[in-house]
């Protein structure tokens, strides 16, 4: 049965547990559309809470909370949680190792075009829903973009949830595979009769209720699309099913709607030329995958930057990579840059020396590796910043790197 978030807070003393953009939007929304008993804001540990003393706990989704045991589980829950238990019904909840920030937006843009019904994209890819909770109609469509973060602890899922893929990621966080997994399941587990599941060829199968479809490689009918890469067309596969199974859109009218959707900053995204050198940024890229990806996508790239925050993620998809390439340029940098060059020279001894058929290299920070790049990619070529890390510890996100990139680009 639906709750309501102004019926979920009433007359409760509440606890916003962490003060981000969740946090503020949690506090900004109950305190001027809800009637609680009392609203507090707190951004200790766990063990510093005085549980009693509330009522409702809502944690943001970066604090690390590994269980809850011996804590009351009824207490806690989050801001996604009781979005979705007012909302689930209008909500097409999307989540994925890579893509779903790309898929979310292209989702909500063929929605827009082919539907005529208003559409609001919100999640992990822009603002915190309660920020948009009074501009929500019965007609509403919401595409939720959903991190693992988000659905650790969330019991609840969306009326359509879509699982674009699992890779490994966020290791520094849930210590294994299985862990991480658990938490984007429930993107599906609590679904209900009547919901829809699609799902990735690779993603572990997930007891739900929900009608379940695996999209497949092979499902893929090429479309015109103004964003690079193969994996884009399988995104676009997804939308596709969606768009014309649930909300009845023609295929004309989707493909249509596609080969207008023009991508999002920071993915694959086109600088321009500098110094004789097209330049293109990547920096939504964290796993090995997408630095893969990336160079497989774009034509005419002949140097990558890769290296940022090390989480502990395994390279050897990367590195494996490096040595049946040697074509490219391998620009390494940060931490994780350092563990991928010394990786890969101590499993492939054969080039260490210079001149032994790949540039493989190591550089401290980005502005050198930017250089570096601007000395050895030919000209008429292209580089990619496609760091396969995450950005923290050396810039506040991947927006902040990448437009610090594009700025150390346009200086030279």
């Amino acid at each position: 049965m639906k709750t309501t978030i102004k019926e979920a807070v009433k007359d409760k003393r509440i606890l916003i547990w962490g003060y981000g953009r969740e946090g503020k939007a949690s506090e900004n929304y109950i305190k001027n559309n809800c009637e609680p008993k009392s609203v507090e804001v707190f951004q200790g540990k766990l063990e510093d809470i005085f549980e009693n003393d509330y009522d409702m706990i809502i944690k943001s989704p970066g604090i690390v909370m590994q269980d809850y045991e011996p804590y009351n589980k009824k207490k806690f829950t989050s801001q996604t949680e009781l979005f979705l238990n007012e909302y689930r019904d209008q909500v097409i909840g999307i989540t994925g190792t890579k893509g779903k920030s790309t898929t979310s937006a292209m989702m909500a843009h063929v929605l827009r075009q082919c539907t005529g019904r208003p559409v609001i994209l919100l999640g992990n890819i822009g603002f915190p829903c309660m920020d948009y909770c009074d501009e929500i109609t019965e007609d509403t469509i919401i595409v939720f973009e959903l991190s693992c973060h988000q659905m650790r602890h969330t019991k609840v899922s969306p009326h359509v949830s879509v699982f674009l893929n699992l890779y490994e990621d966020h290791l520094d966080y849930y210590h294994s595979m299985d862990q991480y997994f658990l938490a984007k399941s429930h993107i599906a587990t609590y679904q209900e009769e009547g919901d829809y599941f699609y799902k990735g060829e690779n993603v572990p199968e997930i007891d739900t209720k929900a009608k379940t479809k695996v999209i497949k490689a092979s499902d893929v009918v090429g479309v015109p699309l103004r964003v690079f890469g193969e994996h884009n067309q399988l995104n676009a596969t997804f939308v596709r099913n969606i768009a014309r199974d649930v909300y009845g859109c023609s295929d004309g009218d989707i493909t249509y709607a596609l080969s207008l959707f023009s991508g999002l900053s920071h993915r694959l995204q086109s600088i321009g030329e500098y110094a004789g050198i097209n330049w293109y940024d990547d920096s939504i890229s964290t796993i090995p995958e997408a630095a893969v990806g990336a160079l497989k996508s774009i034509p005419g790239v002949k140097t990558i930057l890769i290296g940022g925050m090390d989480r502990g993620i395994d390279y050897d998809l990367l590195e494996d990579f490096m040595a049946e390439n040697g074509e490219y340029n391998y620009v390494c940098m940060y931490e994780s840059g350092k563990r991928v060059h010394d990786e890969f020279l101590y499993r492939y001894p054969q080039y260490r020396n210079a001149g032994a058929g790949r540039c493989v290299l190591y550089v401290p920070n980005l502005q050198m590796a930017v250089d570096k790049a601007a000395e050895i990619t030919p000209k008429g070529s292209g580089c990619v910043l496609s760091p396969a890390a995450a950005s923290y510890g050396y810039f506040k996100n991947f927006e902040d790197r990448g437009d610090r990139f594009a700025e150390m680009v346009k200086a030279l």
